[in-house]
C-alpha cells in the first residue's frame, strides 16, 4: 500500500463523514489581503463540530474499527482537540472511551471531553507522557489506541479538509496551515495535490510551526522524524516533540515549505482575527495567519489560511489579547520616576491624555526600585493606537521633563 493515500480514499472518507462533520465556511479577509498584497481566504475549521478539525480523523479512524475492536473500547491521549474528537465519535458509535490528558489541560477542553461521555484520566505534565500512559492502558486492557496523528486512517480523515478547500476555492494557489504531529498537513497536502493534478493545476502547501516546538525542520534535514526538546508555547495544539512517521513520509514529499512563528506572532494573529474577522481562534489554529502577518508567506494569487481550531481557554485568551496588544505596539507599560510632591501624578496623567493615549492601570509606590527617600515610581499601563502613537506619548512625557522607562511585556 502506498504511503500517500489516493484521491479515491479521501473521497470515500468524505462520504463516510458526511453525516458526522460540518462543511465549514470559507470567508475572505480584507485585512490579511492588504498585508499580503493578494487575496486571502480563511477556512473556518474553528467552527467545526468539537471546535477543530480533529473530529475528521478521529471519526474516520473509529468508523474503520471492527465489531470486535469496538467491543474492547478505545483509548487516546490529547491536550484537548483530539480528545474531544475521539470522545464525540465514540459516543456516536456507542464505544467506551478513555482519554488521558495532561494535568495542565485547558479547563474548557477537559469539560467538553467529559461532556461527550469519555472517562478522562488527568496524569502527567505533557501530551507525550499522556501518550505513553494511553499506550500502557491499551496493552493492559486491550482497548484500541487512537493515535492523534500517526495512523493512516487519521491522515485520510484529516485530508478530507483538503477536498473542501478546493471545493470552496478552486482557484486557490497557496494553502497555509499549522503543523504539530503532521496528520492534518499530510492529509491536506496529499488530497489537495491529487485533486489539483486532476484539474491540471498546482497548489503550494506551506506548514507553520511554533518556533518553540519546531520538530519538522530538523526532521527534514535528517530525512526522518527526530525528537527535539520543546520549550513552552501558547500553541499547545501543535506542541509536539517528534512528528509521526506516517505523516512525515508524506510531508517530506508533498509539503512545499515549512516556516516558524513566535508566540508574539501567534498572539498578534489571534488579536487580528478577533478584531478584523470577528472570530475566536486558539493559538495553534492561528498559525497560518501568524505566518502571513510575520511576513513568512509570500506569493501572488489566492492564499487560504486554515483556522484549524477555536478551543481557547478564556483566561488564556485574556492574556493573549493583552500580549497581542503589546506585540502590536498598542499596549505600553512604563515606569516614570517622580519627585515625591503633590500634583506629579495628575501632571503625568494630563500629559498622557494630551497625547491621546488612555491609562488602563496605575500603580504608585515609594518602595523598591532603588528609590531615594524623596522619590516615587509611577507604573502605568497605557493603551495606544500603535508603535508611532506609543513613541509620541513617550516623547510628550520627555518633553515635559519626565523620564519614562518602557517595561518589556
Amino acid at each position: 500500500m502506498s504511503a500517500v493515500p489516493s484521491l479515491s480514499e479521501f473521497e470515500y472518507a468524505a462520504q463516510s463523514l458526511a453525516e458526522v462533520i460540518s462543511h465549514t465556511p470559507t470567508l475572505p479577509s480584507r485585512a490579511l489581503s492588504d498585508v499580503l498584497g493578494s487575496p486571502v481566504l480563511l477556512k473556518m475549521e474553528n467552527l467545526q463540530r468539537t471546535g477543530s478539525f480533529k473530529i475528521r480523523g478521529a471519526a474516520y479512524r473509529l468508523s474503520k474499527l471492527s465489531a470486535e475492536e469496538r467491543s474492547r473500547g478505545v483509548v487516546a491521549a490529547s491536550a484537548g482537540n483530539h480528545a474531544q474528537g475521539v470522545a464525540l465519535a465514540a459516543q456516536a458509535l456507542g464505544i467506551p472511551a478513555t482519554i488521558f490528558m495532561p494535568l495542565g489541560v485547558p479547563v474548557p477542553k477537559l469539560l467538553a471531553t467529559r461532556g461527550y461521555g469519555a472517562e478522562v484520566v488527568l496524569e502527567g505534565e505533557t501530551v507525550a507522557t499522556s501518550l505513553r500512559l494511553a499506550a500502557d492502558f491499551s496493552e493492559r486492557t486491550g482497548a484500541v489506541l487512537i493515535h492523534p496523528f500517526d495512523h493512516r486512517d487519521v491522515v485520510i480523515g484529516q485530508g478530507t479538509l483538503g477536498l473542501e478547500l478546493l471545493e470552496d476555492a478552486p482557484d486557490v494557489d497557496t494553502i497555509v496551515l499549522g503543523i504539530g504531529g503532521g496528520g492534518l498537513i499530510a492529509g491536506v497536502a496529499a488530497a489537495v495535490k491529487a485533486r489539483a493534478a486532476e484539474l491540471g493545476r498546482t497548489v503550494r502547501v506551506i506548514g507553520v510551526q511554533a518556533e518553540n516546538a519546531a520538530a519538522i525542520p530538523p526532521s527534514l534535514a535528517a530525512g526522518e522524524p527526530v525528537d527535539i526538546v520543546t520549550r513552552p508555547t501558547i500553541a499547545d495544539g501543535i506542541l509536539v516533540a517528534r512528528p509521526g512517521a506516517i505523516p512525515f513520509d508524506i510531508i517530506k514529499d508533498l509539503v512545499d515549505e515549512v516556516v516558524t512563528v513566535s508566540d508574539d506572532d501567534l498572539a498578534r494573529a489571534i488579536l487580528v482575527l478577533l478584531e478584523q474577522a470577528k472570530v475566536v481562534v486558539e493559538p495553534a489554529g492561528a498559525a497560518g495567519v501568524a505566518a502571513i502577518l510575520a511576513g513568512k508567506v509570500t506569493g501572488s494569487g489566492t492564499t487560504m489560511a486554515v483556522l484549524s481550531g477555536g478551543n481557547i481557554d478564556p483566561l488564556l485568551l485574556q492574556r493573549v489579547v493583552s500580549h497581542g496588544l503589546a506585540a502590536s505596539g498598542r499596549y505600553l507599560t512604563i515606569r516614570v520616576p517622580l519627585p515625591d510632591r503633590p500634583g506629579q501624578l495628575a501632571r503625568v496623567s494630563e500629559l498622557i491624555a494630551e497625547a491621546g493615549a488612555n491609562v488602563m492601570e496605575a500603580m504608585h509606590t515609594r518602595h523598591g526600585h532603588g528609590l531615594q527617600i524623596s522619590d516615587v515610581i509611577l507604573e502605568l499601563s497605557v493603551e495606544t493606537r500603535g508603535p508611532e502613537h506609543s513613541e509620541h506619548t513617550l516623547d510628550t512625557l520627555r518633553g515635559a521633563g519626565f523620564e519614562p522607562i518602557v517595561v518589556p511585556d
